[in-house]
């Protein structure tokens, strides 16, 4: 398992690459199109930050929504934790069965020994998930744009779908730190197609919490594979025991509006938020409908939601 400190070296081929000193950043394309510059250093990188791609009204918008979704939120009918170091949410069918829904994850310190909320219920959750981009008007708009769809289309899909969405909290005091990974683990596809599209709707910084990246580790293998076992419970299957190179992270500070765009097999990771500062930030994966979806994947949907793609 791989942490900030704990990441401290990166393999001699990528070291000799002067461009690792920074992630690749540009200001976002209006029409979201992706030059080749921008493809180039996606490709090299396995990520690319992408400023100012969504106003700072529009993430007050979403800002704005997901306050009201969490208003009227009762944290007494359901106290489910999320725990990226912990794995708290093995296990919890409210979890594993949130694919096609909108459900509440909170901080596994959120709660007192009494069982109360320690903050605000709002400074309390780790994150919303995964279905708001299909449920939700607001976030269905905010995640079907034009200028998004050009910006997948640039990557090559054939026929890209929305597969999840999560809007991430990292709360101030108690936001928690998430493990070096690869999210092509948990959202396997044959041959892999998922892309990751983080947007931050509050500036992210080192002292919030911010991603971290491994630019070029995108390029080795897949880890692991998270898995629905023949006994229905998920589990972890290693699939290549070398370790994360050390010392490799780079920083991904990313002011509101910047759109981050990072490869499914790109490691990453993001400390713990001890500022007095939360770090919102409005995630979707993005998957080709031509690939294979393992049905041992943990995020399932009924035939009630089928994926979407832009349209």
């Amino acid at each position: 398992m791989c942490t900030l400190f704990s990441c401290t070296k990166v393999v001699a081929m990528v070291l000799n690459k002067s461009s690792i000193n920074c992630l690749p950043e540009y200001p976002a394309p209006p029409d979201g199109q992706l030059s080749e510059d921008m493809l180039r250093d996606f490709r090299e990188q396995g990520c690319l930050l992408l400023t100012g791609f969504v106003s700072e009204r529009d993430c007050a918008r979403l800002k704005s929504r997901a306050h009201e979704l969490i208003e009227k939120f009762d944290p007494r009918s359901v106290k489910s934790v999320f725990s990226a170091m912990e794995q708290t949410q093995l296990g919890d069918r409210y979890f594993e069965e949130s694919g096609g829904k909108i459900r509440f994850f909170f901080e596994k310190d959120a709660f007192d020994d009494n069982g109360q909320l320690r903050q605000s219920k709002e400074d309390s959750l780790n994150k919303i998930g995964h279905a708001m981009h299909d449920l939700d008007p607001v976030f269905d708009a905010f995640s079907r744009t034009a200028k998004l769809a050009a910006a997948v289309d640039s990557l090559g899909y054939s026929d890209p779908v929305i597969l999840q969405s999560m809007y991430i909290l990292k709360p101030p005091r108690i936001g928690g730190e998430v493990y070096c990974h690869q999210d092509s683990t948990f959202l396997y596809t044959e041959p892999e197609t998922c892309t990751g599209f983080w947007f931050a709707l509050e500036d992210a910084t080192v002292d919030n919490g911010c991603m971290h990246f491994i630019p070029g580790a995108h390029t080795g293998p897949l880890k692991e594979l998270h898995q629905r076992g023949s006994d229905g419970k998920m589990g972890f299957t290693t699939l290549d025991h070398t370790p994360w190179p050390a010392g490799a992270t780079r920083p991904a500070e990313a002011k509101a509006g910047t759109l981050v765009i990072f490869d499914g097999r790109a490691p990453h990771m993001s400390g713990p938020n001890l500022s007095a500062n939360s770090r919102h930030a409005y995630t979707l994966h993005v998957i080709d409908r031509s690939s294979h979806y393992p049905a041992d994947n943990w995020l399932q949907r009924g035939p009630d939601l089928p994926l979407r793609g832009f349209d």
